[in-house]
């Protein structure tokens, strides 16, 4: 992969913190400097330090859809079906829940 890709995980509308993608598969997730909100999940308390996973996170995983609407997602923005971050893109801004996702902005030049 050329270029890391990355997003903004936003918890009840507040930026909450980042996912990034590392080598090999692994993303990390890190909660933005100061957050005192909630968790993204109940398994990912507060903390300064990343949290890294080996392949994509559970808890943005169980945020993608399923079924008839996976397949049709799919297709029209012709996504391989393995790439968990590129679908979680086309709905992160409407997910059942409260956390929102976002692809990093070009413009912020992946600053924190």
């Amino acid at each position: 992969m050329n270029s890391q890709r990355k997003a903004i995980i936003r918890q009840h509308g507040i930026p909450a913190g980042h996912l990034a993608e590392l080598a090999a598969g692994a993303w990390s997730f890190t909660y933005t400097t100061g957050y005192d909100g909630p968790p993204v999940s109940l398994a990912l308390p507060v903390r300064e330090e990343p949290w890294i996973f080996t392949d994509f996170p559970p808890f943005l995983e169980g945020l993608l859809p399923e079924g008839p609407q996976l397949e049709s997602i799919l297709r029209k923005h012709k996504i391989d079906r393995g790439d968990c971050f590129r679908q979680l893109m086309v709905v992160g801004q409407d997910v059942v829940g409260s956390l929102t996702v976002v692809e990093w902005p070009a413009e912020e030049g992946g600053a924190k």
